[in-house]
């Protein structure tokens, strides 16, 4: 198999694994209680959350447009909302909001007066990096506009934007100096910078940090300040390990598991390839490699000087 496709597949497979793996470990008693139960598909796979879900729903809007559609993609968000993905009680509200015919902006602000500053945009950002991994501004500006539809806050689209550069370095194979420098760049909030500092640091693999160590400086909560460079760390570490024990590395964070799991597993599986996740059960495999393949198809061609 071509060695571009394999990584694109391993990125979505790596994302919906992280997820459907973290998933039972994610909040309180009564959240695991409740995935435990719901936490399989009929026939006993693990089941992904709504990191996947909304992950697939930018790729059908990118393979429908070639583009961040915002309203298309508010629409496809909305619909594709159950609650049984653990949705979060913001995100649900808003996709309500739009169900019932508010338009995004305003359903956003109603919810979130001065945007939300979750998670929620960085663990969806992978299919836009892999849609437009062939100009480089174009990814960001586009993982902006999808950022946006629900989360406006400045470190939220911070948090998207650095998943995205590092999702395209791993399929580059470009040299990782280059990648945090842009990340210090591009994501430039002190509280981003600093960190994105440390795990630079920490991730010349001359020592083994301490899991407390990385939940203290990196952080392991809900917030993009507080989980995506906890997770690009996660996967840079274990870049040449294997996928469980990075996984296993992220479950003993604790905290947001899955979403930790999630954008470490885009960022792993972009690197190292489906063929090093096969095994490892999850739901609707063969989907997940299918949009892959569409999104390695359709994807904005190089652009050519002179053209």
């Amino acid at each position: 198999m071509n060695a571009a496709v394999d990584q694109y597949q391993g990125c979505l497979l790596g994302l919906a694994l992280g997820d459907a793996i973290g998933a039972p470990f994610e909040g309180g008693p009564v959240e695991r209680a409740l995935w435990h139960v719901i936490g399989k598909t009929r026939n006993h796979l693990p089941r992904w959350t709504d990191d996947t879900q909304m992950s697939l729903d930018v790729a059908q809007v990118l393979l429908e447009h070639q583009a961040i559609d915002q309203d298309r993609l508010a629409e496809q968000f909305a619909g594709s909302y159950a609650w049984s993905r653990g949705y979060g009680p913001g995100t649900a509200r808003q996709l309500k909001l739009v169900k019932r015919g508010t338009h995004w902006p305003e359903a956003r602000s109603t919810v979130f007066k001065d945007g939300s500053f979750g998670n929620g945009a960085a663990m969806r950002s992978p299919p836009v990096a892999l849609f437009f991994y062939n100009d480089f501004e174009r990814l960001i500006a586009e993982t902006k506009k999808a950022a946006a539809v629900t989360h406006a806050h400045p470190l939220a689209i911070q948090g998207a934007v650095a998943i995205s550069i590092v999702i395209y370095f791993a399929l580059q194979g470009r040299n990782y100096p280059e990648m945090w420098r842009l990340l210090k760049e591009r994501c430039a909030s002190p509280v981003f910078s600093t960190k994105i500092g440390l795990a630079e640091r920490w991730a010349d693999g001359s020592s083994e940090i301490a899991k407390g160590e990385v939940v203290k400086l990196l952080g392991n909560g809900m917030a993009a300040q507080d989980s995506v460079v906890t997770a690009i760390y996660a996967a840079t570490r274990f870049m040449s390990r294997s996928f469980g024990e990075m996984i296993s590395f992220i479950i003993s964070f604790k905290g947001d598991v899955d979403t930790i799991g999630a954008m470490a597993g885009a960022i792993w599986g972009a690197a190292n390839g489906s063929a090093t996740l096969e095994g490892i059960p999850v739901e609707a495999r063969d989907q997940l490699k299918w949009v892959a393949m569409e999104l390695y198809k359709k994807r904005l061609p190089p652009f050519i000087c002179g053209q």
